[in-house]
């Protein structure tokens, strides 16, 4: 009797230490000291009830071998639990094993084929493996699922690449009706207004997004230009402004705010920034210094935009534009009427199929006409 009841004592101290064990362990994974609660797991005598426990651990701490290893052990444990399949399925795409993630949720779909997420799942394991029938699994999902916001977006996605707009906007705003903060949906929707070049509703839906925190270069630079497609400039140098924060060193970004500042008639920043653009570039600069030429021939800096175009022409000896530009800004600048005229019959010389002969050829006549009459 005295053995019998020995036994019973020793029992019942065993699985009251075997349960203290695992609370501390999950106590410690509950705190976030993953390592520690690893090896009180491990202590655990029956391991197959922790197996999962273990492997979430891993995870945790980064270390998805580890939590393949138990995830997997945990499952000869503990074949027909379909959570744990679920979560070992989707550490498998994590980790790029696509063929084995691909064969899990096909089965788990067996077992539950009105199961929105596993269809998703695969949508996602086939979509890494470049197989068209994703975009299949994601209206499965949404089919079964219409308030399925990643299914959505995917779908969405797909119907925005394709240009298919309506489609992309119904999706969208089914999507928003359960959840009117989606970043990503929100985000779709703009591009959407975007590229139908709608930019007074694309410059709505942006700043939804600047409203919510999303702040970033890509977003500020689609407000920049939809604000200056609607010839609103100074918004759009705002927030093309805002952009540079991201990338200070944006040549083409600050050539942008160059030409913003242009339209405003604010010849002063337009040069600053467009000279301070070209300063940045390593390429040819030849469409850029004759821009530069352009805005100081506006503020009649006759003698620096003649060094403009004559950079814009070494930079590209083929720049017709540059050429002539030139020689009009030496025609405003030189005082000399005799080598004005000279500059034209040079010109007309050179450049018998020039656009610009017309012109140059009525100028040429305007200016030897001058010339008769100061003589007379």
């Amino acid at each position: 009797m005295k053995l019998i009841f020995a036994l019973i004592c020793i029992s019942i101290s065993l699985n009251t230490y075997a349960q203290n064990s695992k609370n501390t362990a999950d106590m410690l994974f509950a705190k976030g000291n993953f390592t520690k609660a690893i090896e009180a797991y491990k202590s655990i005598k029956n391991l197959d009830e922790v197996y999962d426990k273990i492997a979430k651990a891993y995870i945790a701490i980064g270390n998805y071998g580890k939590g393949l290893e138990y995830y997997k052990k945990a499952l000869t444990a503990h074949p027909e639990d379909a959570l744990l399949k679920y979560e070992y399925a989707q550490l498998l795409t994590k980790t790029k094993n696509y063929e084995v993630s691909n064969q899990l949720f096909r089965d788990l779909i067996k077992t539950d084929i009105l199961n929105p997420n596993y269809h998703y799942e695969l949508g996602l394991v086939l979509e890494k493996q470049r197989d068209t029938t994703s975009l299949d699994a994601y209206k499965t999902t949404y089919n079964l699922d219409s308030t399925h916001q990643k299914a959505i977006f995917k779908i969405a996605k797909h119907s925005l690449q394709k240009r298919k707009f309506e489609d992309a906007h119904k999706l969208i705003d089914k999507g928003l009706e359960s959840y009117d903060q989606n970043i990503e949906l929100i985000s779709l929707k703009a591009q959407a207004y975007y590229h139908q070049e709608y930019y007074t509703h694309s410059v709505v839906w942006f700043k939804k997004l600047l409203e919510l925190g999303e702040a970033s270069e890509f977003i500020h630079e689609k407000l920049s230009l939809s604000y200056a497609e609607n010839s609103d400039y100074e918004d759009a140098i705002y927030h093309r402004k805002e952009a540079l924060k991201y990338n200070p060193y944006d040549a083409n970004a600050i050539f942008v705010i160059g030409t913003y500042y242009e339209r405003l008639n604010n010849f002063e920043m337009a040069e600053e920034y467009v000279s301070n653009a070209l300063k940045i570039k390593d390429v040819s600069l030849s469409h850029e210094y004759q821009r530069l030429g352009t805005i100081l021939n506006r503020q009649k800096k006759y003698e620096k935009a003649i060094k403009a175009f004559q950079k814009s022409l070494k930079e590209d000896p083929s720049n017709i534009m540059s050429e002539f530009f030139l020689i009009r800004t030496k025609d405003e600048f030189y005082a000399d009427i005799d080598s004005k005229i000279k500059l034209y019959e040079d010109y007309l010389k050179k450049k018998e199929k020039s656009p610009f002969k017309t012109y140059a050829e009525t100028r040429l006549k305007e200016l030897k006409q001058e010339k008769f009459i100061e003589q007379d």
